[in-house]
């Protein structure tokens, strides 16, 4: 149990049958009342964001989660089939437990499977990944509007915003957490 004054971002906890994620709080002291703990948590298995109140003195179930490095091999039908670094085992995950991350996947990336009670909850990608443009519109000498962007479509299927320099076969770096381009690399 963890009384909501320790909350910090990153603990995870459980409500009504389901894990949360704390992505932040404020303590709140109210006037000849009792303080509270107003938070906002990310269920992990949804990912839906909801505010809550609790009382400072409230105790809550706190979670322990089980981080493990593998590396993405490849897909079949519906399922992705993750390795294990140390014992090379192959773990099958349905695309409904991976949700958007499945747009950064390519054969051989590093993630982190999160597991809760020994079973697969969800995976952490890396906070960016390279990919190939497969699919974009020219860019013509002297388009160059300042913020003027134009869609990419990448090798595995994501669709972002390039600027314009960017051609079809170059290489970017994308955000994983914001589905936004960074850079283009060399």
């Amino acid at each position: 149990m963890i009384s909501t004054g320790d909350f910090r971002p990153g603990v995870v906890i459980e409500l009504d049958g389901e894990l949360y994620g704390v992505v932040e709080t404020h303590h709140h002291k109210r006037a000849q009342r009792q303080a509270f703990v107003r938070a906002k948590l990310r269920n992990l298995k949804t990912g839906a964001v909801l505010e809550r109140n609790f009382t400072s003195d409230e105790r809550v179930p706190q979670v322990y989660l089980d981080r493990k490095p593998m590396q993405y091999l490849y897909s079949q039908s519906d399922e992705y089939v993750m390795m294990d670094h140390q014992t090379y085992e192959q773990l099958p995950l349905r695309d409904e437990l991976l949700g958007d991350a499945v747009h950064y996947l390519k054969a051989n990336t590093d993630v982190t499977v999160v597991f809760y009670e020994g079973q697969p909850i969800g995976v952490e990608l890396p906070n960016a990944v390279e990919l190939q443009v497969v699919e974009t519109a020219p860019g013509f000498r002297g388009d160059t509007a300042a913020g003027s962007s134009k869609p990419a479509k990448l090798e595995t299927g994501l669709t972002v915003s390039v600027p314009f320099f960017v051609n079809v076969g170059d290489r970017v770096r994308v955000d994983t957490r914001t589905g936004e381009y960074l850079e283009r690399v060399k």
